[in-house]
């Protein structure tokens, strides 16, 4: 059974509509051909993030998302995406755009991740915005 599961770690913080953004998430994965299997949304401290970012990709800087791909199947998904709510509050502020718009961006971003959207280079970062800005228009729910 196809599952996606919020979760918090060092932090309090609840995600509204869920059930909206389960759909929303499972619609884009449909979308681009893939199914899902599981996937895991770990909202955390920017400490917590720092601690993983240093421990399992040897970084030693602030970020505001990490994706692991633990899919086995070609065209399934299943992964652990992390999540830093300090960084997504700072980011909002920074961009001029509400928490939630930039929290479902990078909802969003994770997931693109897992279906093998790059943002390392130029024109591959402009694909990931291009294709986030589609997804983000997809969206059925208030903010």
């Amino acid at each position: 059974m196809p599952s996606i599961s919020f979760f918090e770690e060092d932090i309090s913080f609840k995600l509204k509509n869920k059930a909206h953004v389960r759909h929303w998430i499972t619609a884009a994965i449909q979308n681009e051909g893939f199914k899902l299997k599981e996937l895991s949304y770990i909202f955390c401290s920017d400490n917590y993030l720092l601690q993983i970012n240093q421990q399992y990709l040897d970084h030693d800087t602030y970020t505001d998302i990490i994706t692991f791909d633990n899919s086995e199947g070609n065209k399934i998904v299943t992964g652990d995406i992390f999540i830093s709510i300090d960084r997504i509050r700072e980011n909002a502020a920074k961009f001029n755009v509400p928490e939630t718009a930039e929290l479902h961006r990078v909802i969003i971003h994770g997931v693109l991740h897992l279906l093998g959207y790059k943002d390392k280079s130029a024109p591959d970062k402009q694909k990931m915005t291009e294709k986030e800005d589609f997804y983000l228009s997809k969206r059925t729910f208030i903010s």
